[in-house]
């Protein structure tokens, strides 16, 4: 592998790319579950030690697309996957009148029972928050547990975060609404092949979907006392200018039982910090 210093001189040259671009070798397939067709991208060697990489809200498989090849350099089966109702699984669900937890958590068993192995799951945003429900749930399927810049928090998770917080007191129709604001209007000011993508994405993700996964953020099951008793490696991963304090990152880190490493950037270390973060990934699986 690479130097800490390497890996971060390659962070800061990072160009714009394709982001519906994965690598050569990559391979494409649905997986079936209680949701309906979700669509996966895989790369690297077939019974090779497996990585799972959960997107988040209005997220997709495409924002691992810099992480892939680094994985499945180090000998990984690395892989990713659409959730319900975004992207390419745009047909999927809801299974009732809304989207709701327990499916979305349902789906995600279903993906990784599509091999026999436990895997290394990592969770993005409120990824993490499914992957924390699963490996309390089916602690078999699940090697290590790796949180990237997930919500450090229970219940109504966005209570307290800096600009973000008056979206306690909305309703989630409301609070969806300003963040898909701030997202076509590019408040990140993310480069302009990013923003592109991500606003085609977004015109294939129901509406619905978006308030439905804001709903269960703001009712989040506190889940930290079972995480703790797990004597999987757990990793805590978030952008020094994350969306929720890092104080407030480091206390959840510790009450899990995690480590905590902190990369340069906001809510989005897999795409601005991709060699480091996958370094950290690395070491994380072969403790």
């Amino acid at each position: 592998m690479t130097t800490t210093d390497e890996d971060a001189r390659r962070d800061l040259a990072l160009a714009d790319i394709d982001w519906h671009v994965f690598p050569a070798g990559t391979v494409r397939d649905t997986v079936h579950a209680p949701s309906g067709a979700l669509a996966r991208v895989r790369l690297g060697p077939a019974g090779a030690p497996r990585v799972v990489l959960v997107p988040g809200l209005v997220g997709s498989k495409e924002d691992f697309v810099r992480v892939f090849p680094l994985l499945a350099d180090e000998g990984l089966r690395v892989e990713s996957f659409d959730l319900a109702g975004h992207y390419e699984s745009d047909g999927a669900g809801p299974l009732r009148e809304r989207y709701d937890l327990a499916q979305y958590r349902d789906d995600l068993i279903a993906v990784l029972q599509t091999d026999p192995s436990p895997a290394h799951v990592v969770g993005y945003s409120f990824g993490g928050l499914l992957t924390q429900l699963v490996a309390v749930a089916r602690p078999d399927l699940v090697r290590t547990l790796t949180l990237l810049a997930s919500p450090p928090a229970t219940g109504q998770v966005f209570r307290g975060v800096a600009h973000i917080g008056p979206l306690s007191d909305m309703d989630p129709h409301r609070a969806a609404g300003l963040i898909l604001w701030g997202i076509r209007y590019n408040l990140n000011r993310e480069p302009t092949r990013r923003i592109e993508f991500v606003r085609e994405r977004l015109a294939r993700i129901p509406r619905g979907c978006v308030d439905d996964v804001m709903r269960i953020m703001m009712h989040t099951p506190d889940v930290t006392a079972d995480l703790a008793a797990l004597r999987h490696p757990k990793l805590v991963a978030v952008g020094r200018r994350d969306l929720w304090p890092l104080a407030q990152h480091r206390a959840y880190a510790h009450s899990i039982g995690a480590r905590l490493t902190l990369y340069p950037g906001g809510h989005a270390p897999v795409e601005t910090a991709p060699h480091r973060f996958s370094r950290d990934l690395v070491r994380l699986f072969r403790e």
